[in-house]
């Protein structure tokens, strides 16, 4: 990586100004009762899961609205059987009040349900000018994917990108979360070299027990366990406590540069802690402001 430490313009409070939050379908009491440790307008995204249905969804995205949140309810683009269903389901996000900004990404099945192979095929329905959607987000894997080529990824990024500004969709890149800095920056520092200065949120997870922490990592291909130990700090042979973001984020701001890296900013996966999460983003903040 670019040794960037004499550029570093970066504070952790700077960065996690304006964070956002992940949760399921169905953690509306979750997000409640950390509702008090969440600022109004924080970007709550909330997942396209093959175990939930659109209510769930959906009323999870309202409720987030309610409570003063921004909700950015995801589209999986293999779990949609058909585009009667997407119309559905933007139609009662807009119901909701909660269409204006989605997630789309393409999921999990390794075939597609209906006829919406990957996110660009979602996106290029052109259905969102239609449903009031006014930004989309769109996903970006520092560490790569298990299944997808370096390069097949670069080339779907870059076609997701160009057709959302063809149809004058703001849009921005959220990351699948990592434990290595340098990788992250490194591959934020290739998106603006290919152009792009789009607002990233860099993928983080949430404090949250190690177990849940390796078992994700592993299910998503990111970072092996002697990765983890190292980013983390901890041994795989005692995994009962819990491990927080805060090695990963002091690294990357520490190897930040404004001019190379751009807009950046934290998106947490909580793992079904949204109050831990929250709490440790207020509390750092009041730490660093």
């Amino acid at each position: 990586m670019t040794d960037t430490h004499s550029e570093a313009q970066l504070t952790l409070a700077e960065l996690l100004k304006d964070f956002s939050l992940e949760v399921t379908g169905k953690e509306q009491e979750k997000l409640a009762d950390a509702a008090d440790h969440i600022p109004q307008g924080t970007r709550v995204n909330v997942t396209y899961l093959g175990n939930e249905d659109r209510a769930s969804r959906v009323g999870t995205a309202a409720s987030a609205r309610r409570l003063g949140f921004t909700p950015v309810p995801h589209i999986s683009a293999r779990l949609v059987d058909s585009e009667t269903e997407l119309r559905d389901f933007l139609s009662d996000l807009g119901e909701a009040d909660a269409a204006h900004s989605v997630f789309v990404i393409a999921g999990d099945p390794p075939a597609p349900h209906g006829p919406y192979s990957d996110a660009l095929a979602v996106i290029d329905t052109g259905l969102f000018a239609g449903h009031g959607v006014e930004d989309v987000s769109i996903s970006g894997y520092p560490e790569g994917h298990p299944s997808i080529s370096a390069a097949k990824l670069w080339d779907a990024l870059e076609d997701k990108i160009r057709s959302l500004e063809r149809q004058g969709i703001p849009t921005s890149i959220t990351t699948q979360f990592s434990f290595d800095a340098d990788r992250v920056l490194d591959w934020i520092a290739e998106v603006r070299r290919r152009g792009f200065d789009l607002p990233i949120r860099i993928g983080v997870p949430g404090p949250a027990g190690v177990r849940r922490l390796v078992r994700f990592a592993s299910r998503f291909g990111i970072a092996s366990s002697a990765g983890i130990v190292k980013k983390y700090g901890f041994s795989l042979t005692n995994l009962l406590g819990t491990a927080g973001p805060d090695r990963f984020l002091a690294d990357i701001t520490e190897g930040y540069s404004r001019e190379v890296h751009g807009d950046l900013r934290v998106h947490f996966y909580t793992f079904g802690d949204i109050e831990a999460t929250s709490r440790w983003v207020e509390e750092s903040l009041a730490v660093h402001r």
